[in-house]
């Protein structure tokens, strides 16, 4: 009796996803990628102080309301989003980078949606994201008052 095994060997994503431009970087996103993670680790390996940013794509959207009285973030998941407008800001919080960002974008029926993103997936096709350096770092701080990170000017 002969038995034959079969497997495939994952290999590694090796697409380069950001070139270095003049005043900061152009990343450029796939499908399946998780945004933030990707912002994140850009500011991590290029030592970025802080930044803004700002995108336009496809993706797979959780926005957030944030209600002032429980202080907390009313989520609400939004999949195959184009966005028209992805905005935010890229700054430190106990020695790692902390992202707020912001986006507009609308699905098939044309219907916007828009707020703080708590997290984002690139879906089909891809979602491109110019990050615009600072010279300072910033650094974001809880203010217990309001029961949300604030960016510190210092």
């Amino acid at each position: 009796m002969m038995v034959v095994v079969m497997f495939e060997i994952a290999q590694a994503d090796t697409t380069k996803r950001y070139i270095k431009v003049s005043g900061g970087y152009m990343m450029v996103l796939r499908e399946g990628d998780q945004v933030f993670k990707h912002l994140e680790e850009l500011a991590k390996k290029e030592n970025i102080k802080s930044a803004t940013f700002s995108g336009i794509g496809f993706a797979n959207v959780k926005f957030g309301f944030f209600d002032f009285k429980t202080k907390e973030y009313v989520p609400k998941e939004f999949k195959k989003i184009e966005l028209a407008s992805f905005k935010g800001s890229i700054a430190w919080e106990e020695g790692k980078p902390s992202l707020h960002a912001h986006g507009v974008g609308a699905g098939e029926n044309f219907q916007a949606v828009a707020g703080h993103i708590l997290e984002a997936t690139v879906d089909t096709g891809s979602l491109e994201i110019r990050v615009e350096l600072m010279d300072k770092k910033l650094n974001r701080k809880m203010d217990e008052s309001l029961g949300a990170k604030i960016l510190e000017i210092p």
